[in-house]
Parts: structure tokens; C-alpha cells; sequence
């Protein structure tokens, strides 16, 4: 009976996610070449063309540091607004819809909102920029700049994620362990947090 309940989680899964990577495994031993009606095998001849390609090592690295810059980064502020949301204060269902709401937008609102923000000339910080006394800045035209600013949007899009789990955990600890920390003294930083249990 269990097997019934999951075999059609299993068809979907083999169907829409293995099938797909096998299949593209598969193909990319093989060289396409739209004149010819044959493939030709080529083995791992593409995959050493690919490691000896320079826009691809440059779009590698870009991948890492721009993971190296979101997920940090994004764990961090999730934490933080956790924290902040979980507080006992007035306006904390406010509070958690702030923080989550940019998850709920679609990619491409997010898109064309961070796009108004970072055009050149009439962005809100490249305004901000002119009137602290910079040049004119284009932040996505900039090699030495977009990868930054599409990590800032990115962490902005995604914080509100993760928040959701690192709540849910916090809402879990019982209120007796933050009594006992409290009495047992554990310090300002650890007193700030338990407080709102005393």
C-alpha cells in the first residue's frame, strides 16, 4: 500500500526529472550537427572542449562567487529577520509579511522593480550616488558591478525564504528554556533575545 501512495510522486520524479538528466547526459556524448541527420559520438570529446573554453571557466566562476555571495548572505538576513519576527511586539503578522512579501512577487516584477532602481541615469541609486557627490554610475553596465548587484537583489528575493524555516524552529523552542537562561544568567547578547519571555 505504501508503494501505491508514492509510485505516482515516482512516475512524475523518473519522468520530468531523471528521464530529463539521463537523456542530456546521454546526448551531450554525441557531437549535432544540423546538416547531418546522424550523430556523430564523440565521447568525452565535448566536455574537454568545454574545460579548454575561457567563457566558460569566466561563467564558473561567476557561478561560485555569485553563490558564495547569495546563500551567506541570504542564511544571515533570514536569521536576523527571524529574530526580529519572532519578538513579541505589536504588528509582528505586519512585520512577518513584510519580510516574506518579495518571495511572493514573481521573478520578473522583482526584475523590473531592481531594474528602475539601478537604471543610470534616473535610478534611485544612481540619484542617490549623484547627490552624495559620485559620478554617474551604471550598475549593471558595469563589469566590476552587476555581479554585486544581481547578488543584492537576489538576497533580497530569496531572505524571505528561508526566514519562514528559521521561525518555524524558533517557534518550537519552548519558553521555559528562555526562563532557565535567563535565570541561569547567560549575558546581554543571550539577555535580549529571551526577554520577550520573561
Amino acid at each position: 500500500m505504501g508503494w501505491g501512495f508514492v509510485l505516482p510522486s515516482l512516475l512524475l520524479l523518473g519522468l520530468f526529472t531523471y528521464y530529463p538528466m539521463l537523456k542530456s547526459v546521454w546526448l551531450s556524448l554525441f557531437e549535432k550537427n544540423l546538416a547531418v541527420r546522424d550523430q556523430a559520438f564523440v565521447g568525452w570529446g565535448n566536455y574537454k572542449l568545454l574545460l579548454t573554453d575561457p567563457v566558460f571557466g569566466r561563467s564558473l566562476r561567476n557561478n561560485l562567487w555569485f553563490a558564495l555571495g547569495t546563500v551567506p548572505a541570504s542564511m544571515t538576513l533570514a536569521f536576523v529577520m527571524a529574530l526580529l519576527a519572532n519578538k513579541a511586539i505589536r504588528g509582528k503578522g505586519l512585520i512577518r509579511m513584510a519580510f516574506f512579501y518579495p518571495n511572493m512577487i514573481p521573478m520578473i516584477a522583482a526584475a523590473s522593480i531592481w531594474l528602475y532602481l539601478y537604471m543610470p541615469q534616473f535610478g534611485l541609486f544612481s540619484r542617490f550616488i549623484a547627490w552624495i557627490g559620485g559620478g554617474e554610475v551604471n550598475l549593471l553596465g558595469n563589469p566590476d558591478t552587476v555581479l554585486l548587484s544581481l547578488i543584492v537583489m537576489t538576497v533580497w528575493k530569496e531572505a524571505g525564504y528561508f526566514m519562514i524555516f528559521y521561525l518555524a524552529g524558533m517557534q518550537q523552542i519552548s519558553k521555559e528554556l528562555y526562563e532557565s537562561a535567563a535565570v541561569d544568567g547567560i549575558g546581554a547578547w543571550g539577555e535580549r533575545f529571551a526577554s520577550p519571555f520573561r
